[in-house]
Protein backbone atom coordinates (compact mmCIF):
# COMPACT_ATOMS: atom_id res chain seq x y z
CA UNK A 1 0.00 0.00 0.00
CA UNK A 2 2.57 2.88 0.65
CA UNK A 3 4.65 1.38 -2.52
CA UNK A 4 1.77 2.61 -4.41
CA UNK A 5 0.97 5.75 -2.58
CA UNK A 6 4.71 6.62 -3.23
CA UNK A 7 4.59 5.56 -7.08
CA UNK A 8 1.14 8.09 -7.30
CA UNK A 9 3.02 11.12 -5.38
CA UNK A 10 5.81 10.46 -7.44
CA UNK A 11 3.66 9.97 -10.88
CA UNK A 12 1.94 13.44 -9.49
CA UNK A 13 4.95 15.18 -8.88
CA UNK A 14 7.04 14.44 -12.09
CA UNK A 15 4.47 14.94 -14.40
CA UNK A 16 3.45 18.10 -13.01
CA UNK A 17 6.58 19.20 -15.17
CA UNK A 18 7.34 17.70 -18.03
CA UNK A 19 9.62 19.61 -20.06
CA UNK A 20 11.34 19.25 -17.18
CA UNK A 21 11.05 15.37 -16.49
CA UNK A 22 11.84 15.05 -20.36
CA UNK A 23 15.42 16.55 -20.23
CA UNK A 24 16.05 14.75 -17.12
CA UNK A 25 15.07 11.77 -18.75
CA UNK A 26 16.53 12.31 -22.07
CA UNK A 27 20.23 12.28 -20.56
CA UNK A 28 19.46 8.63 -19.70
CA UNK A 29 17.79 7.22 -22.53
CA UNK A 30 21.08 8.86 -25.17
CA UNK A 31 23.56 7.14 -22.55
CA UNK A 32 21.52 3.55 -22.36
CA UNK A 33 21.19 3.49 -26.37
CA UNK A 34 24.33 4.74 -27.58
CA UNK A 35 26.06 1.87 -25.16
CA UNK A 36 23.86 -0.53 -26.83
CA UNK A 37 23.96 0.51 -30.07
CA UNK A 38 27.70 1.06 -29.83
CA UNK A 39 28.52 -2.39 -28.28
CA UNK A 40 26.69 -3.99 -30.93
CA UNK A 41 28.81 -2.77 -33.67
CA UNK A 42 31.62 -3.77 -31.84
CA UNK A 43 30.83 -7.25 -30.97
CA UNK A 44 29.49 -7.40 -34.64
CA UNK A 45 32.19 -6.37 -36.17
CA UNK A 46 34.16 -9.04 -34.01
CA UNK A 47 32.30 -11.65 -35.38
CA UNK A 48 32.64 -10.45 -38.87
CA UNK A 49 36.01 -10.33 -38.57
CA UNK A 50 36.68 -14.07 -36.95
CA UNK A 51 34.52 -15.37 -39.59
CA UNK A 52 36.43 -13.78 -42.24
CA UNK A 53 39.81 -15.02 -40.32
CA UNK A 54 38.25 -18.99 -40.02
CA UNK A 55 37.23 -18.51 -43.80
CA UNK A 56 40.89 -18.36 -44.98
CA UNK A 57 41.33 -21.80 -43.53
CA UNK A 58 41.02 -24.41 -40.66
CA UNK A 59 44.15 -25.07 -38.64
CA UNK A 60 46.23 -22.38 -40.50
CA UNK A 61 49.64 -21.16 -40.20
CA UNK A 62 51.29 -18.60 -42.49
CA UNK A 63 54.72 -17.99 -43.63
CA UNK A 64 55.44 -15.00 -45.26
CA UNK A 65 59.08 -13.29 -46.53
CA UNK A 66 60.08 -10.44 -44.23
CA UNK A 67 63.34 -9.34 -42.61
CA UNK A 68 62.27 -8.65 -39.02
CA UNK A 69 63.93 -5.74 -37.79
CA UNK A 70 63.58 -3.70 -34.52
CA UNK A 71 63.23 -0.08 -34.58
CA UNK A 72 62.34 1.63 -30.92
CA UNK A 73 61.11 -1.47 -29.70
CA UNK A 74 59.09 -2.44 -32.16
CA UNK A 75 59.51 -5.17 -34.32
CA UNK A 76 59.00 -4.20 -38.39
CA UNK A 77 59.70 -5.56 -42.04
CA UNK A 78 62.47 -3.98 -43.73
CA UNK A 79 62.96 -4.43 -47.43
CA UNK A 80 62.76 -7.54 -50.27
CA UNK A 81 63.58 -10.55 -49.07
CA UNK A 82 64.22 -13.46 -51.22
CA UNK A 83 65.37 -16.30 -49.43
CA UNK A 84 61.65 -18.17 -49.36
CA UNK A 85 61.70 -21.17 -51.55
CA UNK A 86 59.54 -24.13 -52.95
CA UNK A 87 62.03 -26.25 -51.32
CA UNK A 88 61.17 -24.57 -48.00
CA UNK A 89 58.04 -25.32 -47.80
CA UNK A 90 58.83 -29.00 -49.39
CA UNK A 91 61.13 -29.77 -46.10
CA UNK A 92 58.59 -28.23 -43.36
CA UNK A 93 56.03 -30.69 -44.95
CA UNK A 94 58.70 -33.70 -44.87
CA UNK A 95 60.11 -33.14 -41.30
CA UNK A 96 56.86 -32.08 -39.48
CA UNK A 97 54.14 -35.02 -38.82
CA UNK A 98 51.20 -32.43 -37.93
CA UNK A 99 51.77 -30.39 -41.36
CA UNK A 100 48.91 -32.02 -43.53
CA UNK A 101 48.91 -29.59 -46.67
CA UNK A 102 52.06 -27.21 -47.84
CA UNK A 103 50.50 -24.13 -50.28
CA UNK A 104 53.35 -21.93 -51.67
CA UNK A 105 52.29 -18.69 -52.90
CA UNK A 106 53.60 -15.35 -55.04
CA UNK A 107 51.38 -13.07 -56.36
CA UNK A 108 51.88 -10.03 -58.39
CA UNK A 109 49.73 -7.84 -60.04
CA UNK A 110 49.78 -7.52 -63.78
CA UNK A 111 48.32 -6.72 -66.83
CA UNK A 112 45.64 -9.49 -68.54
CA UNK A 113 44.13 -9.10 -71.67
CA UNK A 114 41.43 -11.30 -73.79
CA UNK A 115 40.79 -9.69 -76.97
CA UNK A 116 40.00 -5.92 -77.12
CA UNK A 117 39.62 -6.43 -73.03
CA UNK A 118 42.22 -5.37 -70.21
CA UNK A 119 42.72 -5.39 -66.62
CA UNK A 120 45.15 -5.38 -64.10
CA UNK A 121 44.92 -8.10 -61.86
CA UNK A 122 46.45 -10.10 -58.91
CA UNK A 123 48.09 -13.00 -60.59
CA UNK A 124 48.98 -16.25 -58.04
CA UNK A 125 50.79 -18.67 -58.48
CA UNK A 126 50.20 -21.72 -56.39
CA UNK A 127 49.57 -25.33 -55.99
CA UNK A 128 46.22 -27.75 -56.65
CA UNK A 129 45.16 -27.86 -52.82
CA UNK A 130 45.02 -24.30 -52.66
CA UNK A 131 41.39 -24.71 -52.24
CA UNK A 132 41.23 -27.51 -49.77
CA UNK A 133 43.69 -25.34 -47.67
CA UNK A 134 42.09 -22.12 -48.00
CA UNK A 135 38.45 -23.14 -48.56
CA UNK A 136 38.10 -21.46 -51.91
CA UNK A 137 36.84 -23.62 -54.33
CA UNK A 138 35.68 -23.77 -58.15
CA UNK A 139 31.84 -23.30 -59.35
CA UNK A 140 32.61 -24.27 -63.03
CA UNK A 141 35.25 -26.24 -65.05
CA UNK A 142 38.28 -27.23 -62.66
CA UNK A 143 41.37 -26.03 -60.58
CA UNK A 144 44.71 -27.35 -61.90
CA UNK A 145 46.49 -30.56 -61.34
CA UNK A 146 49.75 -31.90 -60.11
CA UNK A 147 50.72 -32.82 -63.26
CA UNK A 148 49.59 -29.48 -64.89
CA UNK A 149 51.58 -27.98 -62.15
CA UNK A 150 54.91 -30.18 -62.91
CA UNK A 151 55.30 -29.47 -66.09
CA UNK A 152 54.14 -25.86 -66.17
CA UNK A 153 51.46 -25.79 -68.06
CA UNK A 154 50.00 -22.53 -69.14
CA UNK A 155 46.44 -23.03 -67.44
CA UNK A 156 44.30 -20.21 -65.72
CA UNK A 157 41.50 -20.12 -62.94
CA UNK A 158 39.60 -16.85 -62.95
CA UNK A 159 38.21 -14.84 -60.01
CA UNK A 160 34.62 -14.12 -60.84
CA UNK A 161 35.75 -10.10 -60.82
CA UNK A 162 38.07 -10.55 -63.68
CA UNK A 163 34.73 -12.72 -65.89
CA UNK A 164 33.41 -9.85 -64.81
CA UNK A 165 35.90 -7.44 -66.27
CA UNK A 166 37.18 -8.83 -69.78
CA UNK A 167 35.10 -11.90 -70.75
CA UNK A 168 31.29 -9.49 -69.42
CA UNK A 169 30.42 -12.37 -67.96
CA UNK A 170 30.13 -14.62 -70.38
CA UNK A 171 31.36 -17.79 -70.11
CA UNK A 172 35.04 -18.24 -70.17
CA UNK A 173 36.02 -21.87 -70.12
CA UNK A 174 38.10 -22.77 -72.93
CA UNK A 175 39.05 -19.02 -73.68
CA UNK A 176 43.04 -18.27 -74.25
CA UNK A 177 43.84 -15.06 -72.29
CA UNK A 178 47.46 -13.45 -72.20
CA UNK A 179 49.14 -12.57 -68.82
CA UNK A 180 51.77 -10.09 -69.71
CA UNK A 181 52.67 -11.57 -73.17
CA UNK A 182 51.90 -15.72 -72.17
CA UNK A 183 49.41 -17.07 -73.38
CA UNK A 184 47.04 -19.29 -70.67
CA UNK A 185 43.98 -21.15 -71.07
CA UNK A 186 41.20 -20.94 -69.13
CA UNK A 187 40.35 -24.34 -67.31
CA UNK A 188 38.23 -23.12 -64.56
CA UNK A 189 36.21 -20.16 -62.56
CA UNK A 190 36.45 -19.55 -59.09
CA UNK A 191 33.39 -19.31 -56.59
CA UNK A 192 32.61 -15.50 -55.22
CA UNK A 193 34.36 -14.97 -52.10
CA UNK A 194 34.04 -11.54 -51.52
CA UNK A 195 36.50 -8.78 -49.78
CA UNK A 196 38.62 -10.18 -47.09
CA UNK A 197 39.34 -8.89 -43.88
CA UNK A 198 41.96 -6.12 -44.99
CA UNK A 199 40.10 -4.81 -47.75
CA UNK A 200 41.12 -6.78 -50.94
CA UNK A 201 38.58 -8.21 -53.17
CA UNK A 202 39.38 -11.54 -53.37
CA UNK A 203 37.63 -12.50 -56.14
CA UNK A 204 39.94 -9.89 -58.49
CA UNK A 205 42.74 -12.87 -58.78
CA UNK A 206 44.21 -15.25 -61.52
CA UNK A 207 45.25 -18.93 -60.11
CA UNK A 208 47.78 -20.34 -62.23
CA UNK A 209 50.39 -23.10 -60.95
CA UNK A 210 53.12 -22.26 -59.36
CA UNK A 211 55.72 -23.17 -61.37
CA UNK A 212 54.19 -21.82 -64.42
CA UNK A 213 54.56 -18.61 -62.46
CA UNK A 214 57.88 -18.47 -61.43
CA UNK A 215 59.08 -19.65 -64.80
CA UNK A 216 57.22 -18.05 -67.24
CA UNK A 217 55.57 -15.23 -65.55
CA UNK A 218 57.80 -13.86 -63.13
CA UNK A 219 61.12 -15.19 -63.87
CA UNK A 220 62.14 -15.78 -60.22
CA UNK A 221 63.01 -18.69 -57.69
CA UNK A 222 61.39 -16.89 -54.46
CA UNK A 223 58.36 -16.86 -52.95
CA UNK A 224 56.91 -14.60 -50.85
CA UNK A 225 54.56 -16.88 -48.79
CA UNK A 226 53.61 -20.26 -47.22
CA UNK A 227 50.51 -21.65 -46.14
CA UNK A 228 50.33 -24.53 -44.20
CA UNK A 229 47.33 -26.84 -42.57
CA UNK A 230 48.01 -28.43 -39.42
CA UNK A 231 45.95 -31.73 -38.40
CA UNK A 232 44.72 -30.30 -34.85
CA UNK A 233 44.66 -27.06 -33.10
CA UNK A 234 46.33 -29.11 -30.36
CA UNK A 235 50.01 -29.01 -32.46
CA UNK A 236 49.74 -25.48 -33.27
CA UNK A 237 52.23 -24.06 -30.46
CA UNK A 238 54.55 -27.09 -31.24
CA UNK A 239 54.48 -26.88 -35.51
CA UNK A 240 55.03 -23.35 -34.78
CA UNK A 241 57.96 -23.73 -32.97
CA UNK A 242 59.38 -26.78 -35.51
CA UNK A 243 58.93 -24.55 -38.49
CA UNK A 244 60.91 -21.51 -37.12
CA UNK A 245 63.50 -24.28 -36.23
CA UNK A 246 63.32 -25.78 -39.93
CA UNK A 247 63.73 -22.18 -41.77
CA UNK A 248 66.04 -20.51 -39.56
CA UNK A 249 68.25 -23.84 -40.50
CA UNK A 250 67.82 -23.90 -44.21
CA UNK A 251 68.19 -19.93 -44.44
CA UNK A 252 71.44 -20.44 -42.30
CA UNK A 253 70.60 -18.05 -39.41
CA UNK A 254 71.64 -20.25 -36.42
CA UNK A 255 75.38 -18.98 -36.89
CA UNK A 256 74.93 -15.50 -34.56
CA UNK A 257 72.39 -13.43 -33.46
CA UNK A 258 70.57 -12.76 -36.94
CA UNK A 259 67.10 -11.98 -37.15
CA UNK A 260 64.38 -14.04 -38.91
CA UNK A 261 64.18 -12.99 -42.29
CA UNK A 262 60.51 -14.47 -42.57
CA UNK A 263 56.96 -13.89 -40.34
CA UNK A 264 54.84 -16.78 -38.92
CA UNK A 265 51.53 -15.84 -38.12
CA UNK A 266 49.07 -19.06 -37.10
CA UNK A 267 45.24 -18.51 -37.07
CA UNK A 268 44.49 -17.99 -33.63
CA UNK A 269 47.29 -15.49 -33.94
CA UNK A 270 45.39 -13.52 -35.96
CA UNK A 271 41.83 -14.24 -34.58
CA UNK A 272 43.41 -12.81 -31.04
CA UNK A 273 44.88 -9.57 -32.51
CA UNK A 274 41.97 -9.13 -34.16
CA UNK A 275 39.35 -9.01 -31.47
CA UNK A 276 42.02 -7.06 -29.14
CA UNK A 277 41.50 -4.41 -31.33
CA UNK A 278 38.14 -4.66 -32.00
CA UNK A 279 37.53 -4.79 -27.72
CA UNK A 280 39.17 -1.90 -27.39
CA UNK A 281 37.06 -0.21 -30.07
CA UNK A 282 34.30 -0.91 -28.49
CA UNK A 283 35.14 -0.47 -25.16
CA UNK A 284 36.57 2.97 -25.99
CA UNK A 285 33.26 3.49 -28.41
CA UNK A 286 30.88 2.48 -25.13
CA UNK A 287 33.05 4.50 -22.19
CA UNK A 288 32.69 7.45 -24.32
CA UNK A 289 28.96 6.80 -24.50
CA UNK A 290 28.58 6.17 -21.54
CA UNK A 291 29.20 9.69 -20.32
CA UNK A 292 26.05 11.06 -20.97
CA UNK A 293 24.83 8.55 -18.80
CA UNK A 294 26.45 11.05 -16.11
CA UNK A 295 25.22 13.89 -17.60
CA UNK A 296 21.69 12.08 -17.12
CA UNK A 297 22.66 11.74 -13.65
CA UNK A 298 23.39 15.24 -12.98
CA UNK A 299 20.09 16.00 -14.98
CA UNK A 300 17.88 14.04 -12.58
CA UNK A 301 20.19 15.91 -9.59
CA UNK A 302 18.87 19.21 -10.96
CA UNK A 303 15.50 18.33 -11.25
CA UNK A 304 15.14 16.31 -7.87
CA UNK A 305 16.82 19.74 -6.15
CA UNK A 306 14.09 22.06 -8.05
CA UNK A 307 11.48 19.68 -6.81
CA UNK A 308 12.52 19.79 -3.56
CA UNK A 309 12.54 23.59 -3.73
CA UNK A 310 8.98 24.21 -5.21
CA UNK A 311 7.56 21.06 -2.76
CA UNK A 312 8.74 22.77 0.80
CA UNK A 313 5.19 23.07 2.15
CA UNK A 314 4.16 19.53 0.78
CA UNK A 315 7.29 17.85 2.98
CA UNK A 316 6.53 20.19 5.83
CA UNK A 317 2.80 19.38 6.12
CA UNK A 318 3.84 15.33 5.47
CA UNK A 319 6.65 15.73 8.68
CA UNK A 320 4.29 18.05 10.87
CA UNK A 321 1.95 14.74 10.29
CA UNK A 322 3.86 12.25 10.92
CA UNK A 323 6.16 11.47 8.19
CA UNK A 324 9.41 10.57 9.32
CA UNK A 325 12.89 11.73 7.89
CA UNK A 326 12.92 8.04 6.85
CA UNK A 327 10.02 8.21 4.35
CA UNK A 328 11.08 11.55 2.82
CA UNK A 329 14.40 9.97 1.33
CA UNK A 330 12.67 7.02 0.49
CA UNK A 331 9.79 9.13 -1.31
CA UNK A 332 12.67 11.21 -3.11
CA UNK A 333 14.45 8.43 -3.56
CA UNK A 334 11.74 6.66 -5.57
CA UNK A 335 11.36 9.22 -7.50
CA UNK A 336 14.93 9.19 -9.20
CA UNK A 337 14.78 5.77 -9.39
CA UNK A 338 11.52 6.26 -11.33
CA UNK A 339 13.53 8.76 -13.30
CA UNK A 340 16.59 6.60 -14.53
CA UNK A 341 14.81 3.02 -14.69
CA UNK A 342 11.86 5.19 -17.06
CA UNK A 343 15.56 6.89 -19.52
CA UNK A 344 16.53 3.27 -19.37
CA UNK A 345 13.90 0.98 -20.65
CA UNK A 346 13.20 4.04 -23.15
CA UNK A 347 16.81 3.96 -24.10
CA UNK A 348 17.53 0.17 -23.75
CA UNK A 349 14.35 0.13 -26.25
CA UNK A 350 15.73 3.13 -28.97
CA UNK A 351 18.98 0.98 -29.12
CA UNK A 352 17.70 -1.84 -30.02
CA UNK A 353 15.53 -0.37 -32.37
CA UNK A 354 18.66 1.40 -33.62
CA UNK A 355 21.14 -1.17 -33.99
CA UNK A 356 18.56 -3.23 -35.77
CA UNK A 357 17.62 -0.50 -38.06
CA UNK A 358 21.56 -0.29 -38.90
CA UNK A 359 21.78 -3.45 -39.50
CA UNK A 360 18.90 -3.34 -42.31
CA UNK A 361 20.15 0.26 -43.79
CA UNK A 362 23.45 -0.36 -43.77
CA UNK A 363 23.78 -3.79 -44.05
CA UNK A 364 26.42 -4.11 -40.91
CA UNK A 365 26.92 -6.43 -38.95
CA UNK A 366 25.36 -5.98 -35.19
CA UNK A 367 25.42 -8.62 -32.32
CA UNK A 368 22.88 -7.38 -30.20
CA UNK A 369 24.23 -8.41 -26.27
CA UNK A 370 21.76 -9.64 -23.43
CA UNK A 371 24.28 -8.78 -21.59
CA UNK A 372 24.88 -5.13 -22.23
CA UNK A 373 21.04 -4.80 -22.44
CA UNK A 374 21.09 -5.64 -18.24
CA UNK A 375 23.99 -3.88 -17.34
CA UNK A 376 23.04 -0.40 -19.09
CA UNK A 377 19.48 -1.10 -17.32
CA UNK A 378 21.39 -1.61 -14.27
CA UNK A 379 24.13 1.16 -14.36
CA UNK A 380 21.36 3.96 -15.27
CA UNK A 381 19.48 2.46 -11.87
CA UNK A 382 22.63 2.72 -9.98
CA UNK A 383 22.78 6.52 -11.91
CA UNK A 384 19.38 7.42 -10.62
CA UNK A 385 20.20 6.54 -7.07
CA UNK A 386 23.13 7.84 -6.78
CA UNK A 387 22.55 11.36 -7.89
CA UNK A 388 18.76 11.03 -5.98
CA UNK A 389 20.63 10.34 -2.44
CA UNK A 390 21.96 14.25 -2.07
CA UNK A 391 17.85 15.39 -2.64
CA UNK A 392 16.43 12.85 -0.53
CA UNK A 393 18.61 13.60 2.36
CA UNK A 394 18.84 17.41 1.65
CA UNK A 395 14.31 16.69 2.00
CA UNK A 396 14.77 14.47 5.05
CA UNK A 397 16.47 17.60 6.94
CA UNK A 398 14.39 20.40 6.11
CA UNK A 399 12.38 21.76 8.98
CA UNK A 400 9.03 21.12 9.38
CA UNK A 401 7.90 24.98 10.89
CA UNK A 402 10.08 26.47 8.29
CA UNK A 403 8.97 24.64 5.25
CA UNK A 404 5.09 24.88 6.03
CA UNK A 405 5.69 29.22 6.31
CA UNK A 406 7.80 28.95 2.69
CA UNK A 407 5.64 30.20 -0.02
Amino acid sequence: MKLYRNLKISQKALLLHKMRTLLALLGIIVGVSAVIIMVAIGNGARHEIVSQIEAMGTNLIIINAGDVRTFTGRQQIRGKVTTLTLQDAKTILRELSSVEAVVPVQAKKIKVKFNNYSTTTSIVGSMPNYPWVRNFNTVSGWFFSDRENRVSMRVAVLGQSVVENIFDNRDPLGSVIRIGKVPFQVIGVMEPKGVDMYGTDQDDQIFIPVNTALRRVFNQEHIEAIYLQIDRQENMASTLTGVKTILRQRHRLNQGDKPDDFIIQSQTDLIAAQEETSNTFTTLTASIAGISLLVGGFGILAVMLLSIRERRREIGLRMAMGARQKDVRIQFLFESAILSLGGGIIGIFIGISGALLLEYLAAWSISISLFTILLSFCFSLMIGLFFGVYPAHKASLLDPIVALHSE
